[in-house]
């Protein structure tokens, strides 16, 4: 049963103790709102995604394969029957030449438009056509880049390199100071944790428990320092003997004058919260370097490929292809309308190769001399 009573008393202690500071919690929470508005430095905060802007040249690229079945059906109506031409001493035969080149074109577009569907699709594996790329090697990619991410991009070195080089906690500890300044030098602010410090006091003096706790540790601290000191001790006695009070309950008569007492000198508090900005702004590299040092121990604590990796695990099929799409679309789909575009080339090269391949190479060598040229000219000159 004693059991039970000590349970209960340690309870309703708990309780109590928690509802002291919850209301400290409350009052500094309603006080120190810390408005992002008010936020140092734009810099800070989360930039939004940016928009990706489509390719020019997809809008070109679209209509080549509807281009290329058009001229294949019209190549069963006409594909220059018998007709041929001499060039510098080649005779070239345009006999069947839309066929070709609009048949390549649309091997070219349908072979890429084939292999970045296999990437995703099928989602699930099937028993014949198997499944994509992309959902077969899930797990392989999520640690993959989950590892990738760890190591390269997210590692608790560069973590750090970037908090010291963007003195972020030097910038936000002046903005929490300037805040502080301002709440406490509200009258309000001042009178409300002056009537939450004394309820606190009484309520810890009324807790019996707390009395002779704190009698038991005074009591123990006095031992000590009049252990050598006999006229002192006895000293003491005598004026508890005379009392008609054991030492304990002097003392804990004497902490139950405390509020009291608190209650007169509690305009301290004052001088203390004038005090409080001054004594934190002339420790504030000791405390810049402590809140470096609680943040390097949760970075430390984290483990980021863990985290990647088992976000990335819990993404089905579908999910994990709409992101990837999100991301690359314009791009697949510039991949896909650029196979139709080399297919057609393809398909010169098989009615005439020499000629063909003379006419690409002399096309493909300008562009790259051109696009050389232009890119070590910016390179030099980069307004330019």
């Amino acid at each position: 049963m004693k059991v039970d009573q000590d349970h209960i008393s340690k309870k309703k202690k708990d309780a109590q103790n928690e509802g002291d500071i919850s209301g400290l919690g409350e009052l500094l929470a309603r006080y120190l709102n810390f408005s992002s508005d008010n936020a140092p430095g734009d810099e800070s905060r989360f930039k939004p995604v940016p928009k990706i802007e489509k390719l020019r040249i997809l809008s070109f690229l679209k209509p080549i394969p509807w281009f290329l079945t058009g001229l294949f059906l019209f190549s069963f109506y006409w594909d220059f029957p018998g007709r041929s031409l001499t060039v510098w001493g080649l005779e070239l035969h345009f006999d069947g030449i839309l066929r070709i080149v609009s048949v390549s074109g649309m091997i070219g577009f349908l072979t890429n438009w084939i292999a970045i569907t296999m990437l995703f699709r099928p989602l699930k594996k099937r028993p014949l056509l198997g499944q994509g790329l992309i959902p077969a090697h899930k797990e392989r990619i999520a640690y993959r880049l989950a590892h990738a991410v760890s190591e390269d991009l997210i590692n608790p070195k560069l973590i750090n390199e970037k908090i010291r080089e963007s003195e972020a906690i030097s910038r936000y500890r002046k903005f929490t100071l300037l805040h502080l300044q301002r709440i406490t030098r509200k009258e309000e602010f001042r009178q409300d944790l002056k009537n939450w410090l004394v309820s606190y006091v009484k309520a810890q003096i009324q807790n019996h428990e707390f009395r002779t706790r704190m009698a038991d540790y005074i009591l123990l601290e006095l031992e000590e320092a009049l252990q050598d000191k006999a006229l002192e001790k006895a000293a003491l006695k005598t004026y508890s003997f005379f009392r008609g009070q054991s030492l304990r309950e002097f003392i804990e008569d004497l902490l139950q004058h405390i509020p009291v007492s608190a209650e007169r000198n509690i305009q301290y508090v004052e001088e203390y919260l004038d005090e409080l900005p001054e004594r934190i702004n002339n420790n504030s590299e000791k405390l810049d370097e402590v809140i470096l040092q609680v943040l390097n121990r949760l970075v430390n604590q984290l483990n980021v490929h863990e985290l990647v990796e088992e976000n990335l695990r819990r993404y089905d099929e579908q999910k994990l292809e709409t992101m990837i799409r999100n991301a690359t679309n314009e791009q697949l789909k510039t991949i896909q309308y650029l196979g139709a575009l080399l297919g057609t080339i393809g398909g010169f090269v098989i009615w005439e190769p020499v000629l063909s391949m003379s006419v690409l190479v002399l096309l493909f060598g300008s562009i790259y001399l051109i696009d050389r040229l232009y890119f070590e000219r910016s390179t030099k000159n980069p307004t330019v």
